[in-house]
């Protein structure tokens, strides 16, 4: 009895604190968004309004930027799954001194976000870094700042880590008793790999391009930096409507928007995630069935 009425104590700091710092803060924006007293959806109507009688939906300039947001934000998170994932099936299966290495890979978070990608104008800028070593080799220069690619760059950068360690912590918790299994009864190693390892860590997969995608397509920073302001994402657009154009309620509009559209996607995202309770795949759960 005792023990439930601290538990219940202490929850009600934390409900007071999540209140506070999420729960408002959302309402807010929320509230906003509609206009604030002046009930209206006239700012979600001006988000998917064309410029011109007869405008296709997807040039509209707004709906563009979305959808030009949402294009970045998904090779930068294809690109971190397939660089992420090979790294952290290395880190949990092939090394042995993994936490010092682990380590190593996390030093970089400890910098600031902005020195960080500050850090890459350096590397890429016509005198950087990348072509004087280009120039070593007798290369041509790039000219790769203020670009798309150097968007998808900065984003790859500052976002892998958030893909790596999900899958790792899964790679590593991970039931080596199912695996010795599979090859007991004949499964090679790309088997095992495809039937067994992957399967049980697509709640890690899942998890890591939920952290990726969602800073991803409402980043602002790193395109305003390594974009030069001439590629324009909607987190940029939010950033303009509340520090500069002062539209505190087209500025929620488009957040509420954003925020509505993540959900879906993420939503459709956990539809790859067929994991039982019990932490095991159907195909795993058949024992020998599976060869």
């Amino acid at each position: 009895m005792r023990v439930a009425l601290l538990k219940r104590i202490f929850v009600y700091p934390y409900g007071l604190w999540l209140f506070i710092f999420i729960v408002a803060p959302l309402l807010i924006i929320v509230w906003f968004s509609f206009g604030g007293t002046d009930f209206t959806l006239y700012h979600y109507a001006r988000f998917f309004s064309p410029l011109y009688e007869g405008q296709p939906f997807f040039q509209r300039i707004y709906i563009a930027v979305l959808m030009r947001s949402i294009y970045l934000a998904v090779i930068s998170t294809v690109i971190c799954f397939v660089l992420g994932y090979p790294l952290a099936y290395a880190l949990a299966k092939f090394y042995s001194h993994k936490s010092f290495l682990l380590f190593l890979f996390l030093v970089p978070l400890w910098m600031n976000f902005l020195l960080r990608t500050y850090a890459w104008l350096t590397i890429l800028e016509q005198n950087g870094v990348l072509n004087a070593f280009l120039g070593v080799f007798g290369l041509p220069a790039t000219d790769l700042l203020f670009t798309d690619m150097a968007v998808v760059i900065g984003m790859v950068y500052n976002f892998l880590p958030f893909m790596v360690l999900p899958i790792y912590t899964v790679l590593r918790d991970m039931d080596k008793s199912i695996v010795e299994a599979a090859q007991d009864l004949g499964a090679n190693k790309v088997q095992v790999f495809l039937k067994i390892v992957f399967p049980l860590s697509v709640p890690g997969v899942i998890s890591g391009v939920t952290m990726v995608f969602m800073p991803g397509v409402t980043t602002f920073v790193i395109s305003n930096l390594l974009g030069g302001g001439q590629f324009i994402l909607v987190g940029n657009l939010i950033e303009q409507q509340f520090l500069r154009v002062g539209d505190w309620y087209f500025g929620s509009a488009m957040a509420v928007i954003l925020m509505v559209l993540i959900l879906f996607m993420m939503g459709l995202i956990k539809l790859f995630d067929r994991q039982p309770k019990d932490g095991r795949t159907d195909k795993t759960a058949e024992g020998g069935a599976l060869y």
